[in-house]
């Protein structure tokens, strides 16, 4: 009994066979790749830095809503052009326009001068939908005399850039040289056919600018119209050359045609005298 149980308790070891050596080299390859971590391929890499940058903020973007009337330095000097816009305010029954505020910007688009102006009469509109001028800016305002005359020696022999510039000289009572002046609605790559455009409409097109969507700032007005100008001037000043260049050969003509004429009317005066 003891042999049979001293049997059960200690079974005789199982032998082990001989592994086949290209079995055991397979197992061994198995478990060198299976302990490797997959690689990410360089397409799946790219990828997932591309979806990064997708969910940055577009630096372009950025950049083309950029204001292009922001001026780009801190230039304050009067230079040789310099651009000027009013704003009215209604006199009389209201239905007769007077200075109410003045701007003048340099060729950068820094501000040379802004300032409220106090009208000679009193004011029954102020207008204040467009114009955004109302009655307390009035109160402390420079009086008419006085920006008349500081604008009329900022604007003296340099070129006066604006829109619609007879409007603001009649408000101003001033005049300037035709050859000094360059409006903006009158250049003639401007024009829709014989009719002007809105300045609003200008700066859209021309400029990508957004301006009088509701009360006017002669600041952003005088600014769109100089920067019209500066990115027109080569061509513009070509046509106002060109146009002088015209007009002195037609004054030419005339007096030449004069001359003849006189000539003509001495001969036949002495023939009747004889």
């Amino acid at each position: 009994m003891g042999s049979e149980e001293q049997k059960k308790k200690n079974p005789k070891k199982k032998q082990k066979l001989p592994i086949n050596p290209n079995w055991a080299q397979l197992q061994q390859t198995l478990q060198i790749h299976g302990s490797r971590r997959p690689k990410t391929s360089n397409t799946e890499t790219q990828d997932s830095i591309l979806g990064k940058r997708k969910e940055r903020p577009d630096a372009e973007s950025d950049k083309s809503q950029i204001n292009p009337l922001i001026p780009t330095n801190d230039d304050f000097s009067v230079t040789d052009a310099i651009a000027m816009d009013c704003e009215m305010v209604g006199v009389g029954q209201g239905n007769r326009s007077a200075l109410g505020r003045v701007t003048l910007v340099n060729q950068w688009g820094n501000v040379l001068y802004d300032e409220f102006v106090r009208p000679v009469e009193r004011v029954a509109d102020f207008r204040t939908q467009i114009s955004g001028i109302r009655p307390r800016d009035l109160r402390k305002a420079r009086d008419f005399s006085t920006a008349q005359k500081k604008v009329a020696v900022l604007i003296k022999g340099r070129i006066l850039v604006g829109h619609a510039l007879s409007n603001d000289l009649k408000a101003l009572l001033l005049g300037h040289p035709k050859k000094d002046l360059r409006d903006t609605s009158e250049y003639q790559p401007f024009l829709k056919g014989r009719r002007r455009k809105a300045l609003r409409h200008l700066a859209a097109e021309f400029l990508g600018a957004k301006i009088q969507s509701g009360e006017h700032c002669p600041i952003e007005d005088a600014r769109a119209a100089m920067l019209l100008y500066q990115r027109n001037k080569k061509e513009w000043e070509k046509s106002i050359r060109d146009q002088m260049r015209l007009r002195q050969k037609q004054n030419k003509r005339n007096q030449k045609g004069k001359t003849n004429e006189g000539g003509a009317l001495d001969v036949n005066r002495v023939a009747i005298i004889s």
